[in-house]
């Protein structure tokens, strides 16, 4: 046993997200957290970490063994080398070998004032921690993280947001823990590296517990679900599926015990009413009133799951080719664009894969003329008026201080208020919610107001950026559902598998070589490759 929790509870005043949480977490386990968002997840592993207190309860883990915590706070190492920042997480043996090499640059200067007996401890450190083989060990997760040898003597300032977390995450996996907490790992994490990530995982050997929303990586991880819902924490074997399947099964089976009782129930109360009055049935009707009254019907907290509804629709059809591509080449500091050429057709899902920093979301800001190419032109077809979600909202960011209600009606100036507030129902803003101000919104908040936005403009064509990125299990199934719906093209940035495996019709990857333009699903694209985790795939620039 990992880790031991007992009657663990958390609540925020009057709202309960979890309460009488008994479980056990054991080594060799990898157990997927999930939940709504809002319902716990994150909370949970805080507290499991030790940086969180509990409302009631305790958490135990084994005093010698060691947890890694996924960090988010990059700053402090800014001017630090990346490979010493991975190295760091194994405190005790980078201290010992910092320490020792501070020793031997000052013996060079004093030879007599070397401590050989310090010297000694300290190499019995690294001996005993593998220290010899521990920088190679680390620059091969950074490099399994798609960050090159050529960088990791580079200061952790030349590498942008997105990387810098990368490095904190081989911080972490570097740190050889008995024990892994990581909370949404692969955010920042493109194809290439999730599938690199998802084998180190399933290697590993202590016990890994990880909140993610990337369906497909759940189920190539987990040996275990643990769900918050329903104001409650629930351990499931198996994976995501699994967890599905059984969680479904247990519901209705709960409901058809309750059903069962409440008939039960009424059948006593309908002979009681009926012969109550009755002199020489009204020993039978006591007694059913006693049986009544032993009946106790568990009471099911409602779902904290919530499915909001992407009603995607367009205007008119487009003519047959919807968008040109043709030679765009764009560098910014270095190439990241590279001779480009395609044609986005008539009823096309496709999908732009390839690691982060090669181009993609540079590409549909080029189509949309949001950023002018070195070389090449874009051309829309007949009728095309695309549809954008921008990976940062920014257009939304514009107007903090705009009520959602309001933001949403400048979309649709003509329709009534009832219209817009249906609108916003759909996205699961209630009539409670309508006066929130734009700048007060979750990531995920965001994300379904643009959708929302979408759906009322209906365009005729689809230009979607990370559009998965903020929203939990439940928004990208609806997400996904009402993609498929939508009756023209569509071309998309993502790095979620599952999304792209249900959805795209044709692939796209860019890589440093050029490109692969694929006519047929993402499976199929995997087994056109041989290279189902695209470990054999070139890697991006930096």
């Amino acid at each position: 046993v990992m880790i031991q929790v007992h009657d663990l509870s958390v609540a925020y005043g009057a709202r309960t997200l979890f309460s009488d949480a008994t479980f056990v977490l054991n080594q060799g386990h990898r157990y997927g957290i999930v939940g709504a968002n809002g319902a716990g997840k994150s909370t949970l592993l805080r507290v499991l970490s030790d940086q969180e207190e509990p409302t009631t309860g305790t958490v135990t883990i084994p005093p010698k063994k060691r947890v890694g915590v996924l960090s988010q706070d990059h700053f402090q190492f800014e001017t630090t080398p990346i490979l010493h920042v991975a190295m760091m997480g194994l405190p005790e043996l980078w201290d010992a070998m910092a320490e020792k090499q501070e020793m031997l640059d000052a013996a060079a200067e004093d030879p007599e004032a070397f401590d050989v007996a310090r010297f000694g401890e300290l190499e019995d450190v690294v001996m005993a921690l593998d220290g010899y083989s521990f920088e190679s060990r680390a620059a091969d997760i950074l490099e399994g993280l798609n960050i090159p040898a050529a960088v990791h003597h580079e200061p952790l300032s030349v590498l942008s947001g997105g990387y810098k977390l990368r490095v904190l995450l081989a911080q972490t996996l570097a740190s050889e823990p008995d024990v892994l907490l990581l909370d949404e790992p692969t955010n920042h994490l493109d194809i290439v590296s999730i599938a690199w990530l998802e084998t180190f995982l399933a290697n590993f050997g202590g016990c890994a517990v990880v909140v993610s929303h990337d369906q497909m990586f759940l189920n190539r991880v987990s040996t275990q679900i643990v769900d918050v819902d329903y104001e409650r924490v629930t351990i499931y074997p198996g994976n995501y599926d699994d967890f599905e399947a059984a969680k479904s099964l247990d519901r209705e089976q709960k409901e058809a015990a309750i059903e069962k009782q409440q008939a039960e129930i009424d059948k006593h109360k309908a002979f009681v009413e009926r012969f109550k009055a009755k002199a020489t049935k009204a020993r039978q009707a006591q007694s059913r009133v006693k049986q009544i009254e032993k009946i106790d019907i568990e009471e099911l907290a409602p779902s904290s799951r919530r499915f909001p509804t992407f009603r995607l629709g367009a205007e008119r059809d487009t003519g047959r080719v919807v968008l040109e591509v043709d030679h765009i080449s764009k560098a910014y500091d270095e190439p990241v664009l590279d001779d480009v050429s395609f044609k986005l057709m008539r009823g096309d899902r496709l999908a732009i894969i390839g690691p982060n920093g090669i181009g993609k979301s540079t590409l549909l800001k080029i189509a949309l003329g949001e950023v002018k190419p070195d070389d090449g032109s874009t051309e829309w077809g007949h009728a095309a008026m695309p549809g954008y979600f921008s990976q940062d909202q920014s257009e939304m960011k514009g107007s903090p201080d705009v009520s959602i209600h309001d933001w949403l009606w400048t979309f649709c100036p003509t329709e009534p208020t009832g219209f817009v507030r249906g609108k916003l129902a759909e996205v699961l803003f209630g009539k409670e919610d309508v006066d929130k101000r734009i700048g007060n919104l979750s990531g995920g908040e965001l994300a379904r107001m643009a959708f929302a936005r979408i759906g009322i403009q209906k365009p005729t064509v689809l230009v979607l950026d990370e559009p998965t990125n903020h929203l939990d299990l439940e928004g990208i199934e609806s997400l996904t559902k009402g993609l498929l719906a939508y009756p023209n093209a569509m071309i998309f940035v993502s790095h979620d598998r599952w999304f792209v495996s249900k959805l795209a019709t044709r692939i796209l990857e860019i890589t440093p070589e050029g490109i692969e333009d694929f006519k047929g699903s993402y499976d199929e694209f995997l087994a056109w490759t041989e290279s189902k985790d695209h470990l054999a795939r070139p890697q991006a620039r930096r």
